[in-house]
């Protein structure tokens, strides 16, 4: 063994032993107990995500602003996308739209806005027609029409749920800091898309142009929600990482599909049509554009 192992154990060994997937597993006496953390691990528990430096408008060289699709079949964006059913699982584990939901229900996320310009706000009440499908069957109406009141038995209702989450679609910055002379990376929004719940359930209707944009949020104004949620890490499960980790250190793979641009921000699909590979041949140039800008920034 190596000076570098002993150096990586050694720091290992110094992390709290609270941020393990199932605390104080290994000293339970009882299924119960699995869980409880000791006060010495509350109190290491009681940290913030690390903060995000000042940057002045005038250090800002060049920036860029994109949007990007997270489709959640690639392998490697599953740990956004389960578990989808929380039946038969820890409370340490829930999916990015389960942790949303939750934290918006109880009050503690409310920079929820319409789209990706953040200038109109939703509450749980406006979001309630996007979430839930309430349908009358015909012997329901049969009974309205009687002049009987409904019953339940005859009120379909479908709620959107984690399973129905098919991508998300984020909103960053892409800056040069003059003083620290590199390229960076500042995300400002996250959307979960998923089928309009409408329509959900009809086979007629095409999967690919049935997705919408549920909701929009700041995403400064859910780092601590995000921080505290944790997402299971395949490699370590004694070592999870929080959700706000994986996305500032954007361990996924997007898609760009708008960019700031004179035409009002349009999309690529509303300049090039009905070809997904020219599409994203298009997404990957912009990309290169933007990773090349940092190159030649140091160009003489």
């Amino acid at each position: 063994m190596n000076w570098k192992n002993v150096l990586v154990i050694g720091v290992l060994s110094l992390l709290p032993v609270s941020i393990m997937a199932q605390a104080n597993i290994l000293n339970a006496k009882l299924p119960t107990d699995i869980g409880k953390k000791t006060e010495a691990q509350i109190e290491q528990d009681a940290d913030a995500p690390l903060a995000y430096g000042y940057v002045d408008d005038r250090d800002i060289l060049w920036s860029k602003t994109v949007w990007e699709i997270i489709d959640l079949d690639e392998r490697v964006n599953f740990p956004l996308y389960y578990p989808t059913d929380t039946i038969g699982i820890g409370k340490d584990r829930r999916s990015l739209y389960h942790v949303l939901m939750t934290n918006i229900r109880n009050g503690k996320l409310t920079e929820v806005y319409t789209d990706s310009y953040f200038t109109e706000k939703r509450t749980l009440d406006d979001l309630a027609a996007t979430l839930q499908k309430v349908d009358t069957t015909d012997l329901g109406y049969e009974q309205l029409n009687a002049g009987e009141q409904i019953s339940p038995e005859f009120i379909n209702k479908r709620d959107l749920t984690a399973a129905d989450i098919e991508e998300y679609r984020i909103k960053g910055i892409w800056y040069f800091d003059k003083r620290q002379g590199e390229l960076k990376y500042r995300l400002l929004g996250i959307a979960p898309v998923a089928p309009d719940v409408n329509f959900i359930d009809d086979e007629s209707v095409d999967p690919g142009e049935n997705k919408v944009e549920l909701f929009w949020v700041w995403y400064p104004s859910a780092r601590q929600i995000l921080h505290e949620a944790k997402v299971y890490n395949q490699r370590n499960s004694a070592r999870p990482i929080s959700f706000d980790m994986l996305l500032n250190a954007r361990r996924f793979n997007g898609i760009i599909y708008k960019e700031e641009n004179v035409h009002g921000d349009r999309e690529i699909d509303d300049y090039i049509f009905d070809n997904a590979l020219f599409q994203l041949l298009e997404a990957n140039r912009i990309k290169e554009h933007i990773r090349d800008r940092e190159q030649d920034m140091w160009a003489y």
